[in-house]
């Protein structure tokens, strides 16, 4: 359950320059928390438990302001930067040392059944406020931009911006595109 503890402190320590050591991060970062919740929450969810499960990530919503549904699947290393109004919905996967900033959802987009979360990938940033709606992928060392609503799936090694998002940089192309007209 907490195998991936220190890997975690270690991640806040190296991308945050306000975190100074691990005893620090543990005690004082809502991200630290919120994934400790998460995981104790996680087992009972996968026990079909689902109401102390659920009791379990309203307790770390409550202490934290971030909410993760105890049906995600969370990678090792994320970290949650000023987590506050961040959102992790049931069926969502984030992957491995993915940051996110505060006021994220990664939400649904209505009543169906099954997938209907956002697939994150490993190496990902999500900037403060976006929305990523929907059973979307998003791959490999993605950039998502501040309020970007993300509709669509987002490719390995890209950039997206905007409202919907579009990608606006993808290093495997030839030609990237720097700027992107949203008035179009």
């Amino acid at each position: 359950m907490f195998k991936n503890l220190f890997y975690d402190l270690d991640r806040i320590i190296e991308n945050d320059p306000a975190a100074r050591n691990r005893l620090e991060v543990f005690l004082l970062y809502p991200s630290v928390h919120a994934i400790l919740w998460h995981r104790i929450a996680h087992p009972f969810y996968n026990a079909k438990m689902f109401f102390i499960s659920r009791l379990i990530s309203q307790l770390g919503r409550f202490f934290t302001g971030i909410e993760i549904h105890p049906g995600a699947k969370i990678g090792k290393g994320l970290f949650i930067d000023h987590g506050m109004g961040v959102v992790i919905g049931e069926t969502a996967e984030v992957g491995d040392d993915v940051t996110i900033y505060h006021g994220v959802t990664l939400g649904g987009t209505g009543k169906h059944q099954g997938k209907r979360h956002p697939t994150v990938g490993n190496n990902v940033m999500i900037g403060s406020g976006a929305k990523v709606l929907g059973p979307v992928k998003i791959g490999n060392n993605v950039k998502v931009g501040a309020n970007a609503v993300v509709l669509k799936d987002i490719p390995d090694n890209s950039t997206a911006v905007g409202i919907p998002a579009k990608v606006v940089k993808n290093s495997k192309e030839e030609n990237v595109i720097d700027m992107v007209d949203f008035r179009k």
